[in-house]
């Protein structure tokens, strides 16, 4: 596929509506609705949310949504449409780069709130939504010249740096959520977390998906192949996204009035948000050799 592809700034375009009906009325849909608790399928009492379109969601992960809604309708969105005005009008390797890399955000969001929110009115939004952000993914590398990406490199990049990110992200990422894992099968017990849920999809995210393309890319910029630089760039954009994130989520929880100890606060935040910082520092200059 060439660089001007217009099936794909459709699907983008797609993304974007899809996007903004999601995260907007995750934001803003409140009712007069309240908290109660309930009895979940392991015999332990949860706290319901109660309120908005998140009403059927716990109290304590419905405040995390709202901060991701947020978060993608005050950053993400703004991101997609620059990068899909820019890749319209310019039609470069750079151009179509940046906006791979965006859309790999909204696959990443859309596949946690279409596998982790409870069953709400927007359901079949999800489903579109998800399907949309996946395929326009894969299409958009697809259509990336690899070689002529390549080509493109010019000047001393820093890959050390590129190495630690990558093998800190790939390595934590896995190992991170493993000792919560065996802590309840070997007790018997569901996740502490869990609540309502069935399962834990940023666990299957992170430890399936996100932790092993960082490790597949380290391997394959070590051979400086094209697929580990689109690969690079894609996990660079979501590790800064999820920097931004991770704050504002808290922000949420605490206005909530979820109380969260003070040093998990400060190492939680602040371990994603110097990360999401280092990862700033690699992509410009990632792109800034993208001649």
């Amino acid at each position: 596929m060439g660089l001007n592809n217009k099936s794909l700034h459709v699907i983008t375009g797609l993304i974007i509506v899809l996007g903004i009906v999601a995260s907007l009325t995750g934001l803003l849909y409140i009712n007069d609705g309240q908290a109660y608790d309930f009895v979940n399928q392991y015999g332990d009492i949860v706290k319901i949310y109660g309120n908005g379109l998140y009403a059927n969601d716990s109290f304590f992960m419905a405040p995390i949504f709202r901060g991701a809604d947020l978060t993608i309708i005050v950053i993400a969105i703004p991101m997609l449409i620059l990068a899909l005005f820019m890749d319209r009008k310019k039609k470069t390797v750079k151009s179509r780069f940046f906006l791979i890399s965006v859309i790999a955000v909204f696959t990443y969001y859309s596949a946690s709130i279409a596998f982790g929110v409870t069953y709400n009115i927007l359901h079949l939004v999800y489903i579109a939504f998800f399907s949309v952000s996946l395929f326009g993914l894969i299409i958009a590398i697809g259509s990336l010249d690899r070689e002529k990406l390549k080509e493109r490199l010019t000047g001393a990049l820093p890959y050390k740096g590129f190495h630690i990110f990558l093998t800190l992200s790939g390595v934590v990422l896995i190992v991170a959520w493993i000792p919560d894992i065996l802590q309840s099968l070997i007790a018997g017990r569901p996740l502490a977390l869990i609540e309502i849920y069935t399962t834990s999809v940023t666990n299957v995210l992170d430890m399936a998906i996100i932790g092993p393309v960082a490790l597949i890319s380290i391997y394959q910029l070590k051979k400086r192949s094209g697929l580990g630089y689109i690969l690079l760039g894609i996990l660079f954009t979501v590790c800064i996204t999820i920097g931004v994130m991770v704050p504002i989520q808290s922000a949420f929880q605490i206005a909530a009035g979820i109380d969260i100890p003070l040093p998990v606060l400060i190492t939680k935040v602040a371990s994603f948000v110097l990360l999401s910082l280092f990862a700033l520092y690699l992509e410009i200059s990632l792109f800034r050799s993208i001649k």
